[in-house]
């Protein structure tokens, strides 16, 4: 009864997502704008401070029933889509309320976000915001803050997910960094050619060993590790540890 309670109220509140305004500016980022060295130009955006929970999805779908599991055409996810679900509108002992939800397609974390009047984040933008610590704005040249990150991506993802709500970095954004993998928007465009003047070229290289050839900051190899997943996948893959979070441009409201 207790947890039917928790999980109403978390549904109730669904909607009202935080979401919080970045400054965007020139970054640095590991896969370089011009495929040499040239910075990224990002601009001012907000995003959601946390990824969108069982719950919220929840919410989701039984508004629009057309993104549950029984209902979804195979070519917007594929069959493992919410697997860990109890049913198709039912989260069960396997997905608890404020857990991240995971097993969900780029397609459905898309149409997710056009329910909120945002998307997906760019790479830029993500790699932007996940770049930032505590105080710091981009703590990447930290060993420290290098280290902790690896830490998690090296940690086996057989265990249960824990809830979101992770301390807050210096924009009051939680959870990018240790506890799921996150889509983006342009999550198949991350790879790029064996020679920087390629770049704009279509035919793309099918290995991260190769395709980093022009990427910078190599000592953060967490940040390539994930780009070589995300370059991996398809738009209707899901997996047990991919979750997403929303953005928008600064100044659109829902």
């Amino acid at each position: 009864m207790l947890a039917g309670l928790l999980l109403a109220v978390a549904c109730a509140t669904a909607s009202a997502a935080d979401y919080v305004p970045l400054p965007g500016g020139r970054f640095a980022s590991v896969l370089p704008a011009d495929g040499k060295t040239a910075p990224a130009q990002v601009a001012p955006f907000a995003l959601r401070t946390e990824p969108v929970t069982n719950a919220e999805f929840l919410a989701f779908v039984r508004r629009h029933p057309e993104w549950q599991r029984d209902r979804v055409p195979s070519v917007f996810a594929d069959g493992r889509y919410l697997s860990q679900w109890a049913g198709p509108d039912t989260l069960g002992a396997d997905a608890l309320p404020a857990q991240p939800v995971t097993r969900v397609s780029w397609f459905a974390a898309q149409a997710y976000c056009q329910s909120e009047h945002a998307r997906l984040p760019s790479w830029y933008e993500w790699e932007m915001a996940a770049a930032a610590d505590a105080t710091r704005a981009d703590a990447r040249s930290d060993p420290a803050w290098r280290e902790r990150v690896l830490d998690w991506y090296s940690r086996p993802s057989g265990h249960a997910l824990p809830p979101v709500g992770g301390p807050p970095d210096l924009h009051s954004v939680r959870d990018l960094n240790g506890l799921v993998w996150e889509w983006v928007d342009d999550f198949n465009a991350l790879l790029v050619g064996s020679d920087s003047r390629d770049q704009d070229g279509a035919d793309k290289l099918k290995f991260c060993g190769a395709g980093a050839i022009s990427m910078e900051q190599k000592e953060n190899y967490a940040t390539l590790m994930r780009i070589a997943m995300l370059s991996s996948l398809k738009a209707t893959d899901t997996t047990a540890n991919l979750g997403f979070r929303c953005a928008r441009p600064i100044g659109d409201t829902p």
